[in-house]
């Protein structure tokens, strides 16, 4: 699957433009990782993955990550995308668990970006560019905002990859940095 088909079976079934923007942030973060990481040769695949992360999402938020790979099937879509989508579901709504160090970062990933993405907004630049750890933190700790953003899967992706949360925010950060204005 190239981006392109991916993008067309994104959104067939999603319209909303939050879902969207989220949906392409997550692809491009994955696509940071796969460089850093020592998977460049791969970055088209993560990117694929991180783009289709919350396919069923938007039409079906009652089975997240159960629909889409009903969906993904029936169109013949790799099953390492199947799974690496699904895991990111794990012990929320699945119990396909994060297995290679991609689907981690994608755990890891997918709320920590939407938390970062609501700093930013509070932010008088409006901009990641000047964002520093310290902000991110202090919006961590505090549980009313972007209360829809779980800290516990954030801190359980960090876990599974073996890295502190400072180092996964941080590293979130400069991902974002590298796209986001």
């Amino acid at each position: 699957m190239n981006r392109e088909e991916a993008w067309n079976l994104l959104t067939e079934y999603n319209q909303e433009e939050f879902h969207l923007k989220h949906a392409q942030t997550v692809e491009q973060t994955m696509r940071y990782f796969a460089e850093k990481l020592g998977y460049g040769d791969e970055k088209d695949f993560w990117g694929i993955v991180g783009l289709l992360h919350d396919l069923d999402f938007e039409q079906f938020p009652e089975q997240h990550c159960i629909k889409s790979q009903e969906i993904m099937r029936e169109r013949g879509v790799d099953e390492r995308i199947i799974h690496a989508t699904a895991s990111h579901g794990y012990a929320i709504t699945v119990d396909i668990e994060p297995e290679h160090e991609m689907e981690k970062v994608l755990y890891a990933v997918d709320e920590l970006t939407g938390l970062i993405g609501a700093v930013v907004l509070m932010r008088p630049s409006k901009s990641v560019q000047d964002l520093e750890l310290k902000s991110v933190k202090k919006k961590f700790k505090s549980k009313g905002f972007a209360a829809g953003c779980d800290r516990e899967v954030i801190k359980r992706g960090a876990d599974m990859l073996g890295w502190t949360l400072d180092d996964l925010i941080l590293q979130t950060i400069e991902a974002l940095k590298t796209f986001s204005p």
